[in-house]
């Protein structure tokens, strides 16, 4: 690959806390405009290298952002896989949309731009019905959508996404991963998620990293999610099935 087709360059990136290593030298390229996927096995450090990237985690080595259109880094998205807040608090998904943009107290009235702005972004997301509903009262599949058009409000060009459809029944997945590769090809942007469904990702993803504290194969899909990757990734409790038969499930294949 081409330098200038990278988005994110990963150079020999290590962590360690409390003096284990979680990362030890990860080398990887993140391509211009993918849908990038990392997968591996719980503790692989897959959240881990997301935090260093959006610098919530210290690091060693090097990670290279491409510039982005106005010359400084790329502008950032980033949807976590959760967020904490108080179910109870008298919060509507238009507030929170505007809370952080707004300077006036939202108990004056919220803008009307800014209302404007939001309603858009929650139609983005196919949210719209959303907007007046508390906060506390959504399903994990409508906060994700809403913690989607959040991170849309900063006109992402690069897109980074912590399991995004944990707890999301697999209709709702589906959905969800639509609707990711419709925002991506309308607006332009790098997308960078972590995740476990490996049927999501032949399915979605056009790069893949695999990742178990250090890269052990990247490339597509059908390139690096073979059965012996698969085995030395995720270990005994994959080789309880047939990885052959699993990913023909993956790929919507008939078995052999």
């Amino acid at each position: 690959m081409e330098p200038n087709d990278a988005a994110i360059t990963f150079r020999d990136v290590s962590v360690h806390r409390s003096g284990l290593p979680i990362l030890e030298h990860v080398d990887a390229t993140v391509p211009r405009g993918s849908c990038t996927v990392i997968v591996g096995p719980n503790g692989a450090g897959k959240t881990t290298l997301l935090l260093a990237l959006i610098g919530e985690m210290r690091y060693r080595g090097e990670i290279d952002v491409r510039a982005g259109k106005n010359g400084g880094p790329l502008r950032l998205g980033y949807v976590p896989q959760r967020i904490s807040i108080d179910r109870g608090m008298p919060l509507t998904v238009m507030e929170f949309l505007v809370m952080g943009i707004q300077k006036r107290p939202l108990w004056l009235g919220i803008r009307p731009s800014l209302k404007r702005r939001s309603l858009e972004l929650l139609d983005m997301v196919k949210a719209g019905h959303l907007a007046g509903r508390r906060l506390g009262n959504l399903s994990g599949g409508e906060m994700q959508r809403v913690l989607l058009a959040l991170a849309l409000q900063q006109e992402p060009e690069l897109l980074v996404l912590d399991e995004p459809s944990a707890g999301v029944d697999f209709q709702g997945e589906h959905l969800f991963c639509e609707l990711l590769d419709e925002l991506r090809l309308s607006q332009g942007f790098t997308q960078l998620m972590v995740s476990h469904d490996l049927g999501m990702v032949f399915h979605h993803a056009t790069h893949v990293i695999c990742l178990k504290r250090r890269v052990f194969a990247e490339g597509t899909p059908d390139e690096v999610l073979t059965p012996e990757n698969l085995m030395a990734l995720f270990g005994m409790h994959m080789g309880l099935m047939n990885p052959h038969a699993f990913l023909s499930d993956c790929k919507g294949e008939p078995h052999a």
